[in-house]
């Protein structure tokens, strides 16, 4: 399913962070885009066929974070996209 969405929205500003390259997390997201539930939104953008990479760490302070990046699709997901689009999963 493919979501198409306007310039005002946060999912149209959150995409065009991570296809300027920031590294985005919860905390930036509700800042910068007005963002409560940044996997949601992460979730519309790869709904959009991007390739949406999750990244976990810990911080100084010990907590966990996860951030999120634009990334590269892998041969694998490529292959799976060809063989969903033969066998008339995709269209």
């Amino acid at each position: 399913m493919k979501y198409i969405y306007s310039k005002e929205t946060k999912t149209f500003k959150l995409q065009k962070a991570l296809q300027s390259g920031a590294v985005v997390t919860a905390s930036q997201a509700a800042k910068s885009f007005g963002i409560k539930n940044l996997t949601a939104e992460v979730a519309r953008v790869r709904a959009n066929g991007f390739v949406v990479n999750t990244i976990s760490r810990k911080a100084g302070n010990g907590v966990n974070v996860t951030e999120y990046a634009m990334g590269k699709p892998s041969r694998q997901l490529i292959a799976a996209g060809y063989k969903a689009l033969s066998v008339g999963l995709v269209g």
